[in-house]
């Protein structure tokens, strides 16, 4: 590869011919988002994320930084940034490994098998290794919670005017649904 820049247009370019949803966030190949589902065989299944992307400079040669943009309760995700603690991206990270890999394997692993003993959610971390079947139903609640697919496209940190104006268009025209409060009997 001649340089890092070509090597990142090629890594995102491959990102974007996979199956992941991919929204760049300025003009330029450095910051964009991804969702990403959460793997069958968890109980974080069902559930999609917002994953905000940045690659330094000197990518490929320094790792990728990743973030959850909506809320995830997991012991290697800090609940209020959503900063990832993840060995392979931000220490073992290689320039063999791209975007990809971040996608189909670093993160599912991590989504797999969280490691309670470097938390950056203590509370998740504790719950985890205190009651195993209570942190999997807390898992699913937030899934639920935060993660619905329909819901991933409203938890981007930065949004157009044009997005939002659309967004109070659609208020109006929306079912009784998300009216506030009940009717008397």
């Amino acid at each position: 590869m001649s340089s890092p820049s070509k090597r990142r247009e090629m890594d995102l370019m491959k990102l974007m011919m996979s199956d992941y949803k991919v929204e760049m966030i300025n003009d330029g190949m450095q910051e964009f988002y991804v969702d990403f589902t959460g793997p069958t065989d968890s109980p974080y299944h069902g559930g999609v994320w917002r994953i905000r992307v940045e690659l330094p400079d000197a990518y490929p040669y320094k790792s990728p930084s990743i973030g959850f943009i909506n809320k995830i309760y997991h012991p290697n995700v800090d609940e209020m940034s959503g900063s990832v603690c993840l060995d392979v991206i931000n220490q073992t990270w290689s320039p063999m490994f791209d975007l990809v890999n971040v996608f189909e394997v670093f993160l599912p692993q991590l989504l797999l098998y969280p490691n309670p003993a470097d938390p950056l959610n203590g509370e998740a971390a504790a719950l985890m290794m205190r009651d195993k079947a209570a942190y999997e139903l807390k898992v699913k609640e937030y899934c639920e919670k935060y993660a619905k697919p329909e819901d991933v496209g409203n938890n981007a940190e930065e949004k157009s005017s044009d997005e939002e104006d659309e967004e109070s268009d659609n208020d109006y025209a929306s079912s009784d649904e998300g009216m506030a409060g009940h009717a008397d009997p």
